[in-house]
């Protein structure tokens, strides 16, 4: 299957809307998947509370905010992207694009409507590529069907979602980003806090590696003392 491009080269461009925090105390979150899904309103929803059902085709803006998790504020920045089209030929500009923003970010929020199969179908490459990026199967990505109050208009069913979810290892949500506000901030929330635990997790294994003492280097005359004692033992 061919990975999905993005519908125009983009740039990330920091908001400086909160001051850097130490080392480590950064999130870095990535929203991919279709134009049209809701991924701008999502994250707009998340940071503000407040929901805005249409937005101008964006060129990839980077959302910078302190946010408190369990007690303690984390400075979180969330990169959104312009919505994904079919490869084309001349489009290696646009994937490198995206392969950057893969790389930067630290979770992943795949977005796909329940209205719209085409985006559902995007989701499974889009994966695949972060997968091939970041091979840590600890990367915490998480797939979310959004538009769940426009049933009318359903083209995805939710056990279908759930299938895909299963087959690729992730965790998955329907929600409505207009009408639920809680699980828009739950989705955010659960990758914040794996982000967090995977941080803290190699920051651990940094400190151990550091303090395993160092093997000492054999000592030459000692060794040299030993061969000849070894020697004048045998021919006795």
């Amino acid at each position: 299957m061919r990975l999905p491009s993005m519908s125009q080269p983009f740039l990330l461009a920091p908001i400086a809307e909160c001051a850097p925090g130490p080392p480590g105390a950064q999130v870095r979150l990535a929203g991919l998947g279709a134009r049209g899904v809701g991924k701008s309103a999502m994250i707009v929803r998340f940071l503000t509370k407040r929901f805005i059902g249409d937005y101008e085709p964006n060129t990839g803006n980077l959302y910078s905010r302190l946010v408190r998790l369990e007690g303690d504020h984390v400075a979180v920045q969330i990169q959104d992207t312009p919505g994904c089209i079919q490869v084309q030929e001349d489009c290696v500009q646009v994937l490198d694009s995206l392969s950057r923003c893969v790389k930067w970010a630290e979770g992943f929020l795949l977005v796909y409507s329940i209205t719209d199969y085409s985006s559902y179908q995007s989701i499974r490459p889009l994966y695949q590529h972060i997968r091939k990026v970041h091979p840590d199967a600890r990367t915490p990505i998480i797939i979310v069907g959004n538009k769940a109050d426009l049933l009318h208009a359903r083209q995805v069913q939710a056990k279908e979602g759930l299938q895909l979810a299963n087959e690729l290892g992730s965790l998955f949500l329907e929600i409505s980003t207009s009408d639920d506000s809680q699980g828009v901030c739950d989705v955010f929330q659960y990758l914040c806090k794996e982000v967090s635990k995977l941080q803290h997790a190699g920051s651990m294994d940094r400190r151990r590696l550091s303090i395993i003492p160092r093997p000492k280097s054999p000592n030459m005359q000692d060794l040299k003392r030993r061969f000849k004692q070894a020697l004048s033992s045998k021919v006795k």
